[in-house]
């Protein structure tokens, strides 16, 4: 750990884990300012349900960002082909992975605070279970400077989640027979099928 924790890293790290909370905090209150004004049912709503709706919103967010990032490092940057670096697979990280990981720390941090603070009603003992697991493997990949591309791997599965939380607003709201509806279910399950098979894509990708 010593050797991954040089000058940088003890500036990134904190700010990222600390950008990664603000970051929930500010999707939260646009999801709740922007549900306000476009989405008549949201006053409607009982206060737990607005909570909840808020919370998918930074978890779709985040998401996002995860995936978007760890295609970037998976498949577009040079960052893991063969050939391209001297030393293992294993050990190679960069700049933008020990961020992204910083603000994935952030997230989980802020969603099980939310979850712990109105539990069991944002998710039960597998959502604590889950997040505690993430946060561990992401720290121990962190600290340690290794299996940074093992976890980026991991993290593109978030590609489902807004899916997901599309598939929740929309049954809350009511749309459970409108098409939307129903190509999000396409779209979920064609993703998770595409999430199954990446690991064997990306490995016949970096021969």
């Amino acid at each position: 750990m010593e050797g991954n924790f040089g000058p940088v890293e003890q500036v990134l790290w904190p700010v990222s884990v600390f950008s990664g909370v603000i970051m929930c905090k500010v999707v939260y209150d646009l999801t709740r300012k922007i549900s306000t004004v476009h989405f008549k049912g949201y006053d409607k709503l009982s206060r737990l349900q607005r909570i909840e709706w808020n919370n998918r919103g930074f978890s779709t967010f985040h998401a996002i960002v995860v995936a978007a990032v760890s295609f970037y490092l998976l498949v577009v940057s040079d960052l893991f082909k063969s050939g391209t670096q001297g030393e293992f697979v294993i050990n190679r990280k960069s700049f933008l992975s020990d961020t992204i990981f910083g603000i994935s720390l952030g997230y989980f941090l802020s969603d099980l605070a939310m979850i712990l603070w109105h539990f069991p009603s944002l998710g039960g003992k597998e959502y604590v279970l889950h997040h505690g697991l993430s946060m561990f493997s992401i720290f121990l990949s962190l600290v340690s400077g290794k299996a940074h591309m093992y976890i980026l791997m991991i993290l593109l599965t978030e590609t489902t989640t807004p899916f997901v939380n599309l598939r929740w607003y929309l049954d809350l709201a009511g749309q459970k027979s409108s098409n939307l509806y129903l190509y999000n279910g396409v779209a979920l399950f064609l993703g998770w099928m595409v999430v199954q098979l990446h690991p064997v894509v990306f490995f016949s990708w970096i021969k």
